[in-house]
């Protein structure tokens, strides 16, 4: 008590009092000094023990407009290292692999970490750091963002312009893009070529007591950058993997077979079409579905047709039983010449294979890489097709017989591996449109029992080819999907020559397309032991009709908004070119009739 009455004197009172005190009482100085040494060392242990950390949550806005679509970003700070994290979506179901991720500044040790954590318990984590960031330029110009003044720090990032604006008023540190670059203070707000802003939309700092470190006990398995991509590519995605780098070639006998057995691989044709029985997993429908072909030489080297498809089994007959017991079971189908087709137009009791990609082979990548050196030119290892088939989705889950063929007489022939793959266009796993889809295959000449006995495309000569069919009350949206090239590798062949696709229903003209690819210089990489000429030119660098050696073929769309249920028919009219000696042109040509249900 004595001490805190005299130091009420010292606040208080007179400072002669004060000396008085002094002069009488020695042994009180002393006393007073340990009480103020006490003190400073009490609140210098306070003021280490509670220091400034805080929150900061960001909004997004694009064009001016703040987006809520979109899960919310967080920064935290506290003892020297920084958090970056954003919510999970708030869904029904999340999608499967998806991944809770978050980044770490440690400004102590001038590392940046990004860690990654599954469903299925995997983690994993990169490592770099602060100093290999990008470096951004400081500038003098000010903004005021939650009541703090913000200076900006510029730079450019892949032909990206972004903005920083950062305080160091708030006394934490931290950023929702930190790895656009390091700058010393809180960044506020990131913006990107001046439309995509990132800004915070609630700052809290507080003065707290807390030794625990933001860094995660478990930071799992360390890779690069680049693998972590593809670590979270490879867990969104679910693929099938249908072929496996599987031959196609010449020279394979027959085998005997009935119905086909799941994940059973069944050669047919000579060996040059493959077929199997495979589950595809049934996914929402905001995923997107893609068909991804690998394709190089194994011993053949020319160019030639190929094709992925499925066969549809949902009628009373199917091309597969053309497979087993012989192209001459399949329906045909009579051109005005009295020729026979054998399974490549719509029947009431039958439906074409449905295409999924057409594509042709090179000449010879890979096998022949070797044999050909030409200044300047290093040779592809093999050609990727990958072509979006979303709209033929019903055909492409659940139990499935996919073929491959390409065209060849060679016994090395070719190698081909095929997935499908589905893409999600949300985090949430059961969104769905409610939508049901419509498909109706109508024709396909591709013959890809060629070397089988299955008649090439040349039903166009005095003739168009002419299918009957029905579309269903309730189906609306209606479009069609077209695949056209044009075969006869001569000077004069259609394969060298622009010829006019014609589409008719019920006597209206409705779709008009010349398919010519002038493209196919473009591909020489992949064509090793393409014929070359005297003017300089490659055989694989002349245009063509809708192809070129080493590419796949776009389909075509057109819209038919007025086609009411009922029955219809379609004809299909082509200029095929005259035969000369034993050559002659042909036309592969496949079309599938979209639409949806009401």
């Amino acid at each position: 008590m004595l001490i805190l009455e005299h130091l009420s004197c010292l606040i208080f009172l007179r400072p002669s009092y004060f000396w008085a005190i002094i002069k009488s009482n020695v042994m009180f100085m002393k006393k007073l000094l340990y009480v103020l040494i006490a003190l400073f060392a009490y609140g210098t242990i306070t003021a280490q023990e509670y220091k400034k950390q805080g929150t900061v949550s960001y909004k997004i806005i694009y064009n001016g407009q703040e987006r809520d679509d979109m899960p919310r970003l967080h920064v935290q700070y506290a003892n020297n290292v920084s958090k970056t994290w954003r919510d999970a979506p708030e869904v029904k179901e999340l999608i499967p692999g998806y991944a809770t991720e978050a980044s770490y500044c440690n400004y102590e040790s001038e590392q940046l970490i990004s860690a990654v954590s599954f469903k299925d318990g995997e983690v994993f984590h990169t490592l770099s750091s602060m100093s290999d960031l990008p470096k951004l330029e400081l500038t003098d110009e000010t903004r005021e963002i939650e009541g703090y003044t913000c200076r900006l720090a510029k730079t450019v990032i892949n032909s990206n312009r972004i903005d920083v604006w950062y305080t160091n008023e708030a006394g934490i540190q931290g950023s929702p893009s930190p790895s656009v670059g390091y700058v010393p203070g809180l960044v506020l707000s990131v913006v990107r070529n001046g439309s995509y802003e990132v800004m915070a939309g609630s700052v809290d700092i507080k003065r707290k007591k807390s030794k625990t470190s933001l860094l995660p006990a478990n930071l799992g398995e360390k890779v690069t950058r680049n693998a972590l991509g593809d670590i979270k590519r490879q867990k969104m995605i679910i693929s099938k993997r249908v072929f496996d780098d599987e031959q196609i070639c010449w020279g394979k006998e027959k085998l005997e077979v009935d119905e086909p057995v799941l994940d059973s691989l069944y050669h047919f044709a000579g060996g040059t079409l493959l077929v199997k029985k495979v589950r595809l997993p049934e996914v929402p429908d905001h995923y997107s579905l893609f068909a991804e072909i690998k394709q190089y030489s194994n011993g053949d080297a020319y160019d030639r047709t190929g094709s992925v498809f499925v066969i549809p089994t949902n009628r009373e007959q199917s091309f597969w039983d053309g497979l087993k017991d012989g192209v001459k079971t399949l329906p045909i189908y009579y051109d005005a010449d009295s020729l026979d087709y054998q399974g490549v137009v719509l029947t009431e009791n039958y439906e074409p294979v449905v295409e999924l990609v057409r594509f042709f082979t090179t000449f010879g990548v890979r096998h022949f890489n070797e044999r050909v050196k030409i200044k300047d030119i290093e040779w592809e290892d093999h050609t990727i097709f990958k072509q979006d088939v979303s709209e033929l989705r019903p055909y492409l889950q659940g139990e499935v017989l996919i073929g491959a063929f390409i065209g060849n007489y060679d016994g090395g022939g070719h190698k081909l591996s095929l997935d499908i793959k589905a893409y999600p266009g949300s985090f949430d796993w059961q969104e769905d449109s409610g939508k049901k889809q419509f498909i109706l295959p109508i024709f396909n000449t591709c013959n890809v029992m060629e070397m089988g006995g299955q008649r090439y495309g040349t039903m166009f000569k005095n003739d168009s080819l002419t299918i009957d069919f029905t579309v269903p009350e309730g189906v609306t949206n209606l479009k069609f999907r077209y695949i056209t090239t044009g075969h006869g590798g001569w000077g004069g062949g259609d394969e060298f020559n622009p010829k006019q696709n014609e589409i008719y229903i019920d006597g209206e003209r409705v779709f008009v397309f010349t398919p010519w690819r002038s493209d196919c210089a473009a591909y020489r990489k992949h064509n090793p032991v393409s014929g070359n000429f005297w003017n300089g030119l490659s055989s694989s660098d002349l245009s063509r009709s809708g192809w070129c050696p080493g590419t796949a073929t776009n389909p075509e769309y057109f819209e038919l908004p007025n086609l009411k249920s009922g029955l219809h028919q379609m004809k299909v009219a082509i200029p095929l070119g005259e035969r000369e000696g034993g050559s002659f042109s042909s036309w592969n040509i496949s079309g599938v009739l979209i639409g949806e249900y009401k």
